[in-house]
């Protein structure tokens, strides 16, 4: 792999970190849980999907490495040499009010009927994220090795999430 497709594919990586995670904020004192609710207690809406299973089933014979998750959160890039890569997120704690905040010009948009929205990456790539619940969503990112070709990332991203959203939690 060339010096600057690995360059863009860290690139890319540090891109789907940051709108994975959003913004977060630090408060001083001390850590204590918050209380639960019926509602919020023990679920987990992705019901034990992993971001790399899925990402790797829905990439298999196509050129793709393995997927890679490299943090402690449910989240997967998978590269294919020459082209780019796709990432995957399953977020149980944000929805897309986070992903507009975090993301300049957000469009509104639907993959297969689930409520979603669209943003360019810093990196000439596209990012969809897909409404599971108010709380949870699924990030997909696309990011093309050429950033010529980068006004294909949004078509290739879209075509992805149409992949990734029937094996998804009904909201």
């Amino acid at each position: 792999m060339s010096t600057i497709r690995i360059i863009k594919t860290v690139a890319g990586l540090v891109c789907f970190a940051a709108a994975a995670t959003g913004c977060t904020s630090t408060v001083a004192g001390t850590a204590s849980p918050a209380p639960t609710t019926a509602s919020t207690a023990g679920a987990d809406v992705f019901n034990g999907l992993n971001a790399c299973r899925l990402l790797d089933q829905l990439t298999a014979g196509q050129g793709f490495d393995p997927g890679e998750n490299k943090s402690a959160r449910n989240q997967c890039v998978a590269v294919k040499p020459g082209w780019g890569s796709f990432a995957l997120a399953l977020d149980p704690e944000q929805g897309l009010s986070e992903f507009a905040t975090a993301n300049t010009g957000v469009v509104n948009t639907s993959i297969n009927g689930r409520n979603a929205m669209q943003a360019q990456t810093t990196t000439g790539g596209c990012a969809l994220a897909l409404e599971v619940t108010e709380h949870a969503r699924v990030l997909v990112i696309a990011t093309l090795s050429d950033t010529a070709d980068g006004i294909q990332a949004c078509p290739d991203a879209r075509t992805f999430a149409e992949k990734v959203e029937p094996l998804l939690p009904a909201g």
